[in-house]
C-alpha cells in the first residue's frame, strides 16, 4: 500500500476510512478538528458512501454513532478533552451496553493552547472501565484504529483513543493497509442491552466487570505494550504514548540504558510493571498530561521504593511534557537554545481586523459605561478575545454565559448580559435561554451570528439562519428579539438598542449579524 505524509489527526481519519468506518459524528475543537474534515473532505470516503457529519454537540455526536453500531457499522465520534464532559452521559451508557465497533477519540491539550483545563481523557476510560489507545506516533495512530475496531467487536465495548495536541498535529510517514469493506447491517443478538432498564443494567455492568481480566489480557499480549530490557537496573522507566519519543530523543541512537515499559494501550500492563517495579531501584514515571499511571503505580506496587513523576514534580504537574523536561528529571545536561531577543515582545492574541465582534463589543462597552454595577457573561469561541478590549468578565465552559447572567441577575447585578457565539448556542446555550424564559430572568443575550463557527476553522453553525425561530420557540417575546448588523456606522444604533433591552424587565435577545471576515474572505476568493 502507498505511505502518506500525515498528520497524526489525518492518519487517524486515513485509517477510519481504510478501516471500513461506516460513519463519523462529531463536534470540531482543536486538536481533534481535523479528523473529521479530513474524512469530510476525501473523494475516497465520499466514493464509499462514508458520512461524516458535524453535529450540534459531543453528546448528539456519541448518540448518532451508538446508533450506527446499533446496527452493526463501524462508526468514529471525535471531540477535544473538554468535549468529554458533554458527551459522559452517552459514553458511560456506552460501556454498560456493550456497544461494539466505535471509536472515540479524544485529543487533550496539554499547556492549554488553545483550551480552558488541562483534563486528562484517560480517568474518562478509566472510570468507564473500557480499553483505551494511546499512540506514541503517526503509524500506531492509524494501526491502533484497525486494531480499536478488531477489540471493540471481539470484545463488546466501545475504545477510546487518545492523543494529545503534539501528536494530532506533527506530520510522519504513514504506511497504509489493505482496506476493509464496510460491515452489513447486522441488529444486536441481545436486543436487550440498549434497553437500560434496571434490570437490564444490572445484568449489564457485571458483564462489564467480568470482561476486565479480558482487556488487561489483550494490554498484555497485544504488542503495543512493550517491555523493553536495559543495563542499568537503578531506575526503571514507564511511559506513555508520545513520552516515549521524549526519552529516546536523549540519547544517541534511541538506546536508553534503563529498562523501560512503554504504554500505549490501556488496561495497564500489570505484569509488566511488577516485573519493572521489582527489578530496578525506583520508577520514574514520564506521562503527557496528568499523573495518571503514577497514581495507579504508587496504589498497586506501593512495596517502599519510590516512584517519581508529576506527584512529586520531578517533572513539573502542569504544561505539556517534552524532551527538555525529561532530560531533566533525568539528571542530565539540558541544552537550551538562544535566548529571546528582548526586541520580540510577546503579543496577546486578539480579533482579525475587521472582525464583527469588535463592532458588538464597542457597544457594549460604552453602554455599560453608564452602569457602574453591570456585568458580561462571555461564552466558549474566538469572541472570547474580546476580554482583552475590556468586553467580558467571565467565560468558563461551553454556553455557561446565558446560565451565570441568569444567576447573577436573580442576585440583584445589574445589568446582566451574556455574549455567545451563533454555534455555541446551537450547542449548548438554547437549554439555559429555556431555564431563563420559565424565571423571567432580567437579562440581555447577544447571539453573535457570523455565518460560521469560526474558531475551529469555518464549519457550519447549527443554528445558522435559525437563531430568531429558535428563539421565539423557546418563548423569548417576538418584540424583544432585536437584529443588528455590527459596523461602526451602526454604532448609535446599537447602543439604542442595548439600552432599551436593558430597561426591559425580560428575557431579551440581541442577533448581531454579519459574516467572519475571514470567511467572508474565503467565499469571495470561490467566487473569482
Amino acid at each position: 500500500m502507498s505511505k502518506l505524509l500525515l498528520l497524526g489527526d489525518e492518519a487517524i481519519a486515513q485509517a477510519f476510512i481504510d478501516a471500513g468506518g461506516s460513519a463519523i459524528n462529531s463536534y470540531p475543537g482543536t486538536p481533534s478538528t481535523q479528523i473529521t474534515e479530513y474524512v469530510i473532505k476525501s473523494k475516497e470516503a465520499a466514493q464509499k458512501g462514508i458520512r461524516a457529519n458535524w453535529c450540534a454537540n459531543e453528546k448528539t455526536a456519541l448518540e448518532a454513532s451508538i446508533g450506527v453500531a446499533y446496527a452493526g457499522k463501524r462508526a468514529m465520534t471525535c471531540m477535544k478533552h473538554v468535549g468529554m464532559n458533554v458527551c459522559g452521559d452517552p459514553f458511560m451508557n456506552a460501556s454498560i451496553i456493550g456497544t461494539k465497533g466505535v471509536i472515540i477519540v479524544v485529543a487533550d491539550d496539554p499547556s492549554m493552547f488553545s483550551s480552558q483545563d488541562e483534563q486528562d481523557s484517560r480517568y474518562y476510560g478509566h472510570w468507564a472501565m473500557i480499553p483505551m489507545l494511546e499512540p506514541s506516533n503517526q503509524q500506531e495512530a492509524y494501526d491502533m484504529v484497525f486494531f480499536g475496531y478488531d477489540l471493540s467487536e471481539k470484545m463488546g465495548t466501545p475504545i477510546l483513543m487518545r492523543i494529545p495536541t503534539r501528536l494530532a498535529h506533527s506530520r510522519a510517514g504513514v504506511e497504509r493497509r489493505a482496506a476493509r469493506e464496510q460491515n452489513p447491517i447486522n441488529y444486536p443478538t441481545d436486543p436487550a442491552s440498549y434497553v437500560l432498564l434496571p434490570a437490564n443494567a444490572k445484568r449489564l455492568y457485571r458483564e462489564l466487570i467480568d470482561k476486565q481480566p479480558a482487556f488487561v489480557k489483550s494490554s498484555e499480549e497485544s504488542g503495543f505494550n512493550q517491555y523493553i530490557p536495559g543495563t542499568d537496573k537503578s531506575r526503571g522507566i514507564v511511559t506513555t504514548g508520545i513520552a516515549y519519543n521524549y526519552l529516546l530523543e536523549n540519547f544517541p541512537g534511541g538506546k536508553c540504558p534503563y529498562p523501560v515499559v512503554k504504554i500505549t494501550q490501556y488496561p495497564l500492563p500489570t505484569a509488566m510493571l511488577s516485573k519493572l517495579y521489582d527489578e530496578c531501584d525506583e520508577l520514574l514515571v514520564l506521562e503527557d498530561g496528568q499523573p495518571f499511571v503514577e497514581e495507579h503505580l504508587r496504589g498497586a506496587l506501593a512495596k517502599g521504593k519510590p516512584v517519581h513523576g508529576r506527584l512529586d514534580e520531578t517533572i513539573r504537574r502542569d504544561g505539556e511534557m517534552n524532551a527538555e523536561k525529561v532530560a531533566k528529571a533525568l539528571g542530565m545536561e539540558v541544552v537550551n537554545g538562544p535566548a529571546v531577543p528582548e526586541v520580540v515582545t510577546n503579543r496577546p492574541p486578539a480579533l482579525c481586523q475587521g472582525c464583527p465582534h469588535i463592532d458588538s463589543y464597542q457597544a457594549v462597552i460604552d453602554v455599560l459605561k453608564k452602569y457602574e454595577n453591570g456585568r458580561v457573561f462571555g461564552d466558549i469561541g474566538c469572541y472570547t478575545l474580546g476580554f482583552n478590549m475590556g468586553g467580558i468578565h467571565t467565560t468558563v465552559c461551553m454556553g455557561a454565559s446565558i446560565t451565570m447572567a441568569k444567576g447573577a441577575s436573580e442576585m440583584g447585578i445589574f445589568p446582566a448580559l451574556a455574549v455567545i457565539g451563533d454555534g455555541t448556542f446551537g450547542h449548548s446555550g438554547m437549554t439555559g435561554l429555556i431555564d431563563c424564559v420559565n424565571e423571567k430572568a432580567n437579562v440581555v443575550i447577544m447571539i453573535l451570528d457570523n455565518d460560521i463557527t469560526a474558531m475551529t476553522g469555518g464549519q457550519p453553525s447549527s443554528a445558522n439562519q435559525k437563531i430568531r425561530n429558535i428563539c421565539i420557540g423557546l418563548g423569548v417575546e417576538p418584540e424583544h428579539i432585536r437584529s443588528i448588523v455590527p459596523l461602526p456606522k451602526n454604532h448609535d444604533e446599537f447602543m439604542q438598542i442595548l439600552e432599551e433591552e436593558i430597561n426591559y424587565n425580560g428575557v431579551s435577545v440581541i442577533i448581531p449579524q454579519r459574516v467572519c471576515i475571514v470567511e467572508n474572505k474565503k467565499r469571495i476568493a470561490m467566487k473569482k
